[in-house]
Formats: C-alpha cells, sequence, structure tokens
C-alpha cells in the first residue's frame, strides 16, 4: 500500500524531517499542541475530512483547499481502515521551521495502528494561529 505525502501547509515536508525527541515532553506547549492534534486528528479518524479542514490552521487553509485536502486524505487514510491506537512517541517544540514563518509550533509524532495497516507513524505540526489557539498546519503519514 502506498503512502503519500499530506498536507495542507508546507509542514508536511519539514515535520518528516524533523526528528523528534525519543522522550515525552511535559512542558505546556507541548500538552496544548498535543490536545488540539488529537482533537483535530479525532475529525480525521473519523472520516469527517472537510470539518478537519474548517478546524486547521489558517496557514493550513491558505495552502489548500477544502476539496482538495478532502481528495487528499480520503485518498489516503481511508484505504487504512478505522483507528486502532495511538500513542504519543515524541514532541517537540519550536519558533522557526525551515520555510515557514516564524511563530510557534510542536512537531508531534504519533505511533498508530489501522484495520488495514497495523504500523504507521503520524506526524502533525500544531501551531499558535492567529487566534492564539493550537491548530493544526501539517500532517503526513507514513
Amino acid at each position: 500500500m502506498k503512502f503519500r505525502v499530506l498536507s495542507g501547509a508546507i509542514f508536511a515536508v519539514l515535520a518528516l524531517s524533523m526528528s523528534v525527541p525519543e522522550s515525552l515532553s511535559t512542558s505546556p506547549p507541548e500538552k496544548e499542541a498535543e490536545k488540539a492534534a488529537r482533537s483535530w486528528l479525532a475529525l480525521v479518524d473519523t472520516a469527517r475530512y472537510g470539518e478537519s479542514w474548517e478546524e486547521a490552521a489558517r496557514l493550513f487553509k491558505q495552502q489548500v483547499s477544502k476539496a482538495q485536502w478532502v481528495q487528499m486524505v480520503k485518498g489516503v487514510r481511508d484505504p487504512l481502515g478505522k483507528m486502532v491506537s495511538r500513542k504519543l512517541k515524541g514532541a517537540r517544540y519550536t519558533k522557526e521551521l525551515p520555510g515557514a514563518p516564524d511563530g510557534e509550533y510542536v512537531v508531534i509524532q504519533f505511533d498508530a495502528s489501522f484495520e488495514n495497516k497495523q504500523t504507521a507513524v503520524e506526524t502533525v505540526t500544531p501551531m499558535v494561529d492567529q487566534d492564539g489557539e493550537w491548530r493544526v498546519s501539517g500532517y503526513y503519514i507514513k
């Protein structure tokens, strides 16, 4: 089964290249970002792809239309089947990502298991959006 980059923003490629520490972080930015990531992933897990676009960061929405996002994510997530489990692998706070505007980002990796794919790694990159809320700006799965 082929896996493709899912990206609503320029961060998908960046997230792939970012190394996330083995230890689990407990600092507040990482916790807030993880909460936002899990909430957003719940929409994707239940095939509410349009809603996931609506809840994404403004930067995400500037990079990909809702229709494009729905088509991309559906093509990758639907074949995987239902979410079985997701475990935090690590999270890394940063104020800079190559090719992205300065801001507050957390690159999060999850070990994931799906109905049709036992082992996968999801990389989700929440950022502090213009309204001060943590919102997802990028998503990658392999």
